[in-house]
């Protein structure tokens, strides 16, 4: 890996299920003199969706950026779980209690050795809810290739910020979201013309503390992802806003061969709705190329 890219990577496989699975992120120790366009070129060698660019000058508060192919991200779930698996990783410590500066914000982490892998779990800050207009949501839905009688009755569509927006949408049952096709040109034109990251579509379990679920944002460049912490984080916060249960197990990857799971909690603050997520992570390759 670090020879064809030219640069020493590590590849985490972040949010694995049962120790399978996971999003195949890129993690680099950055010492600040890449541009960003060698930074997105990268992300294509590695062949990984998402790359963390971690300085890790500040010991306990490394700033940690992230990019696809097509630019950088405001933040990443799943890429943050990655980079703290792999400052844990360099270290010889069972567990690393510390903070991390992205996108603006300074929030809190923790990453803990455990059988099978290496637990993460980050303070993702408060997300601001909002509902979607009804003008919005039918081209949205279209573009996903979905009818709204596809739609759960129990649910409803909503816009979920962590610090980027995206669009949070229920469907009725688990091969509805199986079977979906979107189309990425239509969807990405009209996630932009929204302002939307993309759209994060699930179904809930009877019980409400689980849930399985797509995130589709080809407008960054990504026309599926494995997985999506994020975004996971934001349902946490609907479903308290709707008074649900307060954490909640989201399964994806599925499409992709990649089973994940990523785990969140939220409550309600003076200030809003905030929440904490978490996932394991496997390192699969260390930056010297040497397996694990």
């Amino acid at each position: 890996m670090t020879a064809s890219i030219g640069h020493d990577v590590t590849i985490v496989d972040a949010c694995t299920r049962r120790g399978r699975g996971g999003s195949p992120t890129a993690v680099l120790i950055d010492d600040g003199a890449l541009s960003d366009s060698a930074r997105c070129e990268i992300v294509r060698r590695a062949g990984t969706s998402h790359a963390a660019f971690v300085d890790a000058e500040a010991e306990t508060t490394p700033t940690v950026r992230f990019f696809t192919a097509g630019g950088e991200l405001t933040n990443c779930g799943h890429g943050t779980i990655a980079a703290q698996a792999v400052l844990l990783h360099r270290r010889p410590a069972a567990e690393r209690h510390a903070r991390q500066r992205t996108g603006g914000r300074t929030f809190d982490i923790t990453a803990i050795h455990r059988d099978d892998g290496i637990e993460v779990w980050f303070d993702q800050g408060e997300v601001q809810l909002r509902d979607c207009t009804a003008a919005g949501l039918g081209r949205i839905l279209a573009a996903l290739g979905i009818r709204s009688n596809d739609v759960s009755t129990d649910d409803f569509p909503c816009v979920a910020s962590p610090g980027t927006p995206r669009l949070l949408v229920p469907v009725t049952t688990l091969p509805t979201l199986l079977s979906m096709r979107p189309d990425p040109g239509r969807l990405a034109a009209e996630c932009r013309r929204l302002g939307y990251l993309g759209c994060f579509v699930y179904t809930l379990s009877p019980t409400g503390d689980a849930a399985a679920a797509r995130m589709f944002a080809p407008a960054i460049g990504v026309g599926e992802d494995v997985v999506n912490a994020n975004s996971t984080g934001c349902l946490a916060a609907h479903l308290v806003a709707t008074n649900r249960p307060s954490g909640i197990e989201v399964v994806q990857g599925h499409t992709a061969g990649r089973p994940s799971s990523v785990f969140a909690t939220a409550a309600a603050t003076t200030d809003g709705i905030s929440a904490r997520v978490g996932g394991m992570a496997t390192i699969r390759s260390s930056t010297n190329g040497a397996a694990h």
